[in-house]
């Protein structure tokens, strides 16, 4: 296939909804990358199909009958839990992709630990936590979303779209993989080697993992590493220039590998 007819699939996490690529998609069609697909996980921006079952297996598979659908293997990248899915795919069904990108593996590692709002949401508790972030107006969570990070334009799409659902599927998808959990999915992380990977490595995240965490995981996974200095969660929101330059240039030397 001519490089430039394939497709790249996009997937985001949460509490978010697609919006968080729109500055990278119009970054990526600057330097002649047009073919992008984003996809929206049922719940964060996507209707819940019924009988869906909102854990890290339902998910994956949910991106995997998503993946199906396509005429050739696509270039994947996955932000947050997004990334976990995207990884998952790379685990479990290489055939559907030429290569994946993922910011979220280091949250594999057996030693890994749940940042302390994850902790919240994996216990009794989670109810009255996530309500206490999904409270008030969409201005009041627009805010809440600006804190972490989110440019107030985007944070404003993402708080319209924080609903009842949303917050149960959060919950649900955190109790999931509440240790061990997660570290069992991890045991196949090797796996991931069977195509070319990105671990994308904002040193400012400290969400998904320790530095030596992800980098032990990227070892793990086969993946190269892009470290970026200064950057945080959202780093597509953050440069979305430099972050389609990044993805340009990781899926030309896929290319160039034949």
């Amino acid at each position: 296939m001519n490089d430039t007819a394939r497709t790249r699939v996009l997937v985001h996490g949460v509490p978010e909804t697609d919006v968080i690529w729109t500055p990278l998609l119009k970054e990526l069609s600057a330097l002649g990358i047009d073919d992008v697909v984003t996809l929206s996980p049922p719940a964060f921006g996507a209707p819940v199909p019924d009988g869906f079952q909102a854990t890290i297996e339902g998910y994956r598979t949910w991106l995997i009958e998503q993946l199906e659908q396509f005429d050739a293997p696509v270039d994947l990248v996955g932000h947050g839990f997004g990334g976990a899915h995207a990884a998952g795919v790379a685990m479990h069904r290489p055939d559907l992709i030429r290569s994946w990108v993922s910011d979220a593996i280091g949250t594999l590692e057996p030693d890994y630990e749940w940042h302390e709002t994850a902790q919240g949401w994996q216990t009794p508790d989670g109810e009255a936590l996530i309500g206490e972030l999904f409270g008030g107006g969409v201005e009041a969570r627009a805010q809440r979303m600006g804190q972490w990070g989110i440019p107030a334009d985007v944070a404003e799409v993402v708080a319209a779209a924080q609903d009842d659902q949303m917050a149960r599927n959060i919950l649900s998808l955190y109790r999931s993989v509440a240790q061990p959990a997660m570290a069992e999915q991890g045991k196949v992380l090797h796996q991931a080697a069977a195509r070319p990977g990105l671990f994308v490595i904002p040193l400012e995240d400290h969400a998904v993992g320790t530095i030596e965490q992800r980098r032990r995981a990227a070892q793990r996974a086969g993946a190269q590493t892009e470290e970026l200095a200064g950057f945080g969660h959202w780093w597509m929101l953050q440069d979305p220039a430099r972050s389609a330059r990044m993805l340009h240039d990781f899926w030309a030397s896929v290319s160039s590998r034949g």
